[in-house]
Formats: structure tokens, C-alpha cells, sequence
């Protein structure tokens, strides 16, 4: 509450509800001309009819997008099998996708078609109808659910996906969502002079970091020195086994730093909050 309105849209996230059928770029350029800015970034992209958390940042939060994507996804989706098959033996075909397993990208990702190593954490059925099975999963960021479900069906019979929704990305959650209806609502009410709703749900950028990075603590008369780009000595900070943590003075987020060893040099800056 102590920062200004402009203030938290130059440094903060959105986590909105995307729709089907707008791509996640395009989400990115509804949020960025509603609240006039120059520049927003989503955390990890979303196929166009994928529903769910896609988190966006604003302004200057998007240099922080490295220490938000990479983190681990949870969905939901409906699978059809394309040969009756038992719950029973699907959920034991599914022990087969648990732990770490190897895929290719699918032809039309953004990456390069190279098979590589990825981790699902949990892979179950919720629910039955007939060919159609209700299936939530936690995997490493980087998975493809879609392909997950294909490289399945290879095992069954042939199996696609009909709907996915993700749930969770890293921090954010369904828990704290917002869809695009009621952030435009906060945003023509803001217009209006009224921050309430959109202050809501802004999250500043510099509280998620706490929940990803550990924090800590300097003195005030170091500052000015450090938001020119000055690194943290022996003196300045008592480091633990962090290798990657957020600094603050008080309240003030100064940066995000990264250890090193160089003598009585601990840290240096990746990010400057200046």
C-alpha cells in the first residue's frame, strides 16, 4: 500500500486466467494496451485452446522472467483413448510417464526438435467416462502434455487430448487468478479513478521473488552505492549456502544478486531495482 498505482504497474505481475483460443502472446498485448504500458511478458506460454495460470509480467518485472519459468507446472486435462481400455490398466500404463522419461517436441513447439530429458512428478486419473478419462499431472517446466498423452496413446491403442487446463506454474496458483473480464473491469474503473480492484490484483514483483529466493538483509547507507551496480563484499553481507538471493533494505527491494567467489568480492548484481 505504500507504493503508488504507477509504481506497482512498472513492477509487477498479473497471474490472469487465460481463455481458449487467444495465444499467450496475444494475452500479452491485451494487458499491455489496457494499462498503457510499453512492454509486458508472460511466464511460460500456453497453446491457444490450453485454458488457465499464465502469469504476466509488467514493465521492468519482465527482466525477472529466469527466476519464474523454470519452475514446476500442474494441469488438469480430458484424455480420449481410442480403444476401450480399464481404469485399472491405464493407471498402470501411466507408471510408465512417472519419474524421468524422454520426449521429442512436437512439430510446431518453438524449440528445437531434439529428444531431452524431463521429469513427471505425478500422473493420475480423476475421473472416467466411457474413452474419456479426467487426469491431472505435475511435470518439470518444458513438458508437453499433449505429447505426454500421444506417447501414452502408443502404449494403449491411440490416445489424444481433448482439454487442458493448468493449474499452477511455480508460485502462482488458481488461488490468486484473475480473468481477462474482471481485470478489465478493475482497469476501466482505475480509468475512473478507482484503484481498489486493481490494486488487488497486482502482485508486486518484489514479494513473489520472496517466495523463490531467499532474502536478505543490508544497511541503508549502502544504497546508493549498490544501485549503481557496486557488488557485495565480505563486508557488507554475511552470506549463507544461497547461491541466488534477493536483497532488501527493509522493505526496499535493491536487486537480486548472485554469489561469487573473488576475494572479498561475495556477490554480484543480476538485477539492479534502480
Amino acid at each position: 500500500m505504500k507504493k503508488t498505482i504507477q509504481e506497482l504497474l512498472n513492477f509487477s505481475i498479473i497471474n490472469i486466467d487465460k481463455p481458449a483460443g487467444p495465444t499467450s502472446f496475444g494475452i500479452d498485448v491485451i494487458v499491455k494496451k489496457a494499462l498503457g504500458l510499453s512492454k509486458t511478458s508472460h511466464f511460460g506460454t500456453l497453446d491457444p485452446q490450453v485454458t488457465g495460470v499464465l502469469p504476466i509480467a509488467l514493465g521492468r518485472a519482465c527482466r525477472l522472467s529466469d527466476y519464474f519459468m523454470h519452475r514446476n507446472k500442474k494441469y488438469v486435462g480430458i484424455m480420449r483413448v481410442h480403444q476401450e481400455i480399464s481404469r485399472e490398466k491405464l493407471e498402470k500404463e501411466l507408471e510408465n510417464f512417472i519419474g524421468k522419461i524422454m520426449q521429442l517436441p512436437p512439430v510446431k513447439s518453438r524449440v528445437k526438435r531434439e529428444i531431452r530429458e524431463r521429469e513427471v512428478f505425478s500422473f493420475k486419473i480423476l475421473e472416467q467416462d466411457g474413452k474419456d478419462f479426467l487426469f491431472e499431472t505435475e511435470v518439470q517446466a518444458g513438458t508437453y502434455i499433449r505429447k505426454l498423452i500421444s506417447d501414452l496413446g502408443e502404449r494403449i491403442g491411440g490416445a489424444h487430448m481433448l482439454e487442458l487446463r493448468r493449474t499452477q506454474a511455480g508460485i502462482f496458483s488458481e488461488e490468486n487468478i484473475v480473468n481477462l473480464y474482471d481485470f478489465e473491469k478493475a482497469v476501466e474503473e482505475f480509468k475512473d479513478g478507482k484503484e481498489e480492484q486493481l490494486r488487488k490484483i497486482l502482485i508486486p514483483a518484489e514479494e513473489a521473488l520472496k517466495k523463490i529466493l531467499p532474502s536478505v538483509q543490508i544497511k541503508p547507507e549502502l544504497i546508493k552505492q549498490l544501485l549503481t551496480g557496486k557488488p557485495l563484499h565480505k563486508t557488507d553481507i554475511k552470506l549463507g549456502k544461497e547461491e541466488k538471493f534477493a536483497v532488501f533494505c527493509q522493505d526496499r527491494f535493491i536487486g537480486v544478486y548472485k554469489k561469487v567467489d573473488e576475494g572479498s568480492i561475495v556477490a554480484r548484481a543480476e538485477f539492479v531495482y534502480n
